[in-house]
């Protein structure tokens, strides 16, 4: 035997038998007349017809530059590209997910129930010294009749735009709060 067998040029090449097999039938390999592999001659005819990035991803690495790839593009622009997009679509499902759950709103109709909700809390508020003056100044009538046990008057509409200032003056400071979402 002249050359090498199947399985000594696979572990000359670092390439499984079932790949050298292939290499044979392909016409990648330099074979003698006994059925040996000429290792060195093929070696260099394997060199020239296999893709450089083919031979790189069988033996499971980066061969001679960092990118993993060869041509006249930037590679490792590509693999940040890919990455990026990989990156988004993780982040995509990530958050379909979470809306699925109930985790996550959408920003714009929260921020229409707050201020609804705000809103509302602000007419009550608004409206209260109205519906509450009257039944309040004769219930401080009453209770400074039987203090003093003098006949006492409370006007419902004093009392009412006394409330009124006072209420007015808390929603303004409630005013003041904002509501970030972000």
């Amino acid at each position: 035997m002249k050359g090498m067998s199947e399985r000594e040029y696979s572990a000359h090449s670092g390439l499984s038998r079932g790949a050298i097999q292939k290499a044979r039938k392909a016409g990648r390999l330099v074979v003698y007349d006994d059925g040996s592999i000429d290792a060195a001659a093929s070696d260099v005819r394997r060199a020239d017809m296999t893709d450089p990035d083919q031979q790189r991803r069988s033996k499971g690495g980066i061969a001679g530059n960092d990118s993993g790839f060869s041509g006249p593009a930037d590679s490792s622009s590509y693999l940040k590209a890919r990455t990026a997009l990989t990156v988004y679509q993780a982040q995509e499902r990530q958050l379909a997910i979470q809306k699925k759950k109930g985790t996550l709103v959408d920003r714009a109709r929260a921020e229409t129930l707050v201020f609804r909700l705000a809103r509302q809390e602000r007419d009550i508020w608004v409206t209260w010294p109205a519906r509450v003056a009257a039944l309040m100044a004769s219930e401080v009538a009453a209770e400074v009749e039987q203090q003093s046990g003098a006949s006492v008057i409370i006007e419902a509409a004093i009392l009412q735009r006394v409330l009124e200032t006072h209420v007015r003056a808390q929603l303004d400071a409630l005013a003041d709060l904002r509501v970030s979402l972000g």
